[in-house]
This record gives C-alpha cells, structure tokens and sequence, in this order.
C-alpha cells in the first residue's frame, strides 16, 4: 500500500483495509508513509518504496495523480509487470478516478482478479551530457522543458529518429504521452488523446510563431531536444513528470522513447473515459 505522504486523515482507511485484507488471508506490505498510518498492521510489513515495488502483487495508491504518477515510475524502474489500483485523495484525481466509497468493490474485484486492466504507455527519458547519461527517469505523463523564470524564450533543436523536425522558439516544449494529454499539454492548448491511442505528443509552450502548433507522433519515434542556449548559461530546465528536474546547458541532449514496459492501471468502475473527462474537466459541457 502507497499513501500520499502527509496524508494523515487517512490513518482510519489504511487500519481498515489492513483488517479487511487480512480477514481475507492477503498478505499487505506498506510503504513507510502508509506504515506509519497503518500502526501495528505494519509490524514487519514495511518496505522502502522500491522494494515494494518487486515485492507485491498488486499495488494500492492512495492519494492524488501525483502520488500515482510517483509509483508508476518506481514499478518501471523496478522492471515489473504489476498493477496499480489507485484511489482518489487528492483535488482533481484524473487518473485516480476511484472514490472512496468505491473503494471495497474495487479492492476486492482486484484481489480476485476479475478488474479490467489498462495498458498504458510510458516513455524513457535520459538527460546526456558530453556524450554520457548523467540521468534516467521512465514517465508516465510528460517531459517539459521551459526557461527559467527570468530568461528569455528557448530555443530547442527537435529531432525525431535522427530526422530534424523544427528549431522551436517558444517558453517551452511538452513531450507527452496519451494519458499525459489532459496535463500540462492541455493547458498549453494540446489535443486530448485518448489513452488507447499509441502516439506522443509534441506541443510548444507560448511559441512565438503562430503557425508552430502541436504535432502528434508515433509512439515507437525516438526524440532529440537539444538547448541551443549561450555557453555558460543554465536557464533552460527540464522536468519529467512533474516529479524531478534538471537544468540544462548547451552541450545537453534529451532523448524520449518508448518505455520497454507500460503502466498496468485497474479500472473497476464503469464510468467511461469520455465520462472522466466530463466528470473531472467539464469537457464538452456548457
């Protein structure tokens, strides 16, 4: 179990599906967050966030998008298959659509294996410097890189499978995927894909030019982004999936491409995807 760090209202939820799990006869282990909430449930239970990851057979979020979008980056770093039931603690929780009240249902479709499962696709970000990978992060929703707070617009070379797309002027560029449509992309004017639909999106942050607009891609492309800023300066960042973030300089090179593995999201309700984005976003209403 995963809990949205500093999420004390939760200590009675967390005992209660700790008894509920373990009146079933299923094993739970909890990260150090939802151990502490959990109280002696957690005796001997506790792992780090990325043991937790290899360890278990299902994985119960609680919590936000963010808090999702952190452990689906720890199972793919772990390299494993398993899936992810996410319930809603947080503010809009696209992605965590399950409520509280759903909550029993959905735990135990997942336990007996009877949830539909959805697949959906991240990327592998690595940042190279002089030729060497000083980092790598999988994602699940978007890579951004933008200029500082008090730079000028960027300049970024963007490349894809080694084929020059366009020198982008603008405040920045989204590279997202589908589930990361309805993010930071649709804020900067973004189409919403669906998540079935195996694409990348490219779409520039306030671009200078007006007919520089957002441009949808195969999944399987491999995309360069080069800052073609003065030496020396260090006023362009990039952060992925909202969770870390780099600055870059001149001689930096980030690449994106396909994850070898997808995100595994159980999806117990019967709401729709068109009904998510009706519900959450107020898409298409008046």
């Amino acid at each position: 179990m995963v809990v949205k760090p500093g999420l004390t209202g939760a200590v009675d939820v967390v005992q209660e599906i700790a008894a509920w799990l373990q009146a079933r006869g299923v094993a739970s282990f909890f990260e150090p967050d939802a151990g502490a909430l959990a109280g002696p449930a957690a005796s001997g239970r506790t792992l780090d966030h990325d043991a937790l990851a290899a360890a278990v057979d299902l994985v119960l979020v609680l919590g936000g998008d963010g808090t999702l979008l952190a452990t689906a980056g720890r199972i793919a770093r772990a390299g494993v298959r398993v899936p992810i039931l996410a319930i809603n603690f947080g503010s809009l929780g696209f992605l965590t659509e399950t409520t509280l009240p759903e909550l029993y249902n959905a735990l135990e479709a997942a336990v007996n294996g009877t949830s539909p499962i959805e697949e959906r696709i991240m990327l592998r970000a690595t940042i190279e410097r002089a030729g060497a990978v000083i980092h790598e992060s999988p994602i699940l929703n978007d890579v951004v890189v933008t200029r500082g707070a008090l730079s000028r617009m960027t300049d970024l070379s963007v490349s894809v499978d080694d084929q020059f797309v366009a020198r982008f002027k603008a405040d920045g560029l989204i590279i997202a995927t589908a589930t990361g449509s309805t993010a930071y992309n649709l804020s900067a004017g973004g189409p919403i894909v669906h998540p079935a639909v195996d694409a990348v999106l490219l779409t520039p942050i306030a671009p200078h030019t007006l007919t520089n607009r957002p441009v949808v891609i195969p999944a399987t492309s491999v995309l360069t982004v080069q800052p073609l800023v003065e030496e020396g300066r260090h006023d362009v960042y990039v952060t992925l999936d909202g969770q870390t973030g780099f600055a870059l300089s001149r001689e930096d090179i980030v690449r994106v491409r396909r994850a070898e593995l997808p995100l595994r999201l159980i999806r117990p309700t019967t709401r729709s995807y068109f009904e998510v984005l009706r519900q959450k976003l107020k898409w298409a209403e008046r």
